[in-house]
C-alpha cells in the first residue's frame, strides 16, 4: 500500500492496517530505521498483556525449573555439604 506524506510529514495509515492491527485514534506507533528501510511498529496499550502467552508451547516452564534444580546443585558450598553454616556469626553483647 501507498499513501502520500504531506509538508507537514503527515501521512494515513490505511483502513485495512488500522482495523487489522487495532490503530485507533491515540493508538502509539514506533518508527523503526535500519539504514535501509523503515518499519512502523504498533505500540500496544499494555505491553506485558500483550505479551501474556507468548511462549506457551516452547517448554519454557520445564526448560526453568531444569535451570533451577541445576543452579541448586551449583550453589551448594562446600561449607553447607558439611553441614556448617556459610554466614558468620555475630556474638552477643
Amino acid at each position: 500500500m501507498e499513501t502520500p506524506v504531506t509538508k507537514r510529514g503527515q501521512t494515513v495509515v490505511p483502513a485495512a492496517i488500522r482495523r487489522r492491527y487495532h490503530i485507533d485514534g491515540g493508538s502509539r506507533l514506533v518508527w523503526l530505521d535500519d539504514g535501509e528501510t523503515i518499519r512502523v511498529v504498533p505500540v500496544p496499550a499494555d505491553p506485558l498483556e500483550a505479551l501474556r502467552g507468548r511462549g506457551r508451547g516452547h517448554g519454557l516452564m520445564e526448560r526453568l525449573l531444569e535451570e533451577r534444580g541445576a543452579d541448586r546443585g551449583r550453589d551448594e558450598s562446600p561449607l553447607s555439604r558439611l553441614g556448617c553454616s556459610s554466614t558468620p556469626r555475630r556474638s552477643s553483647p
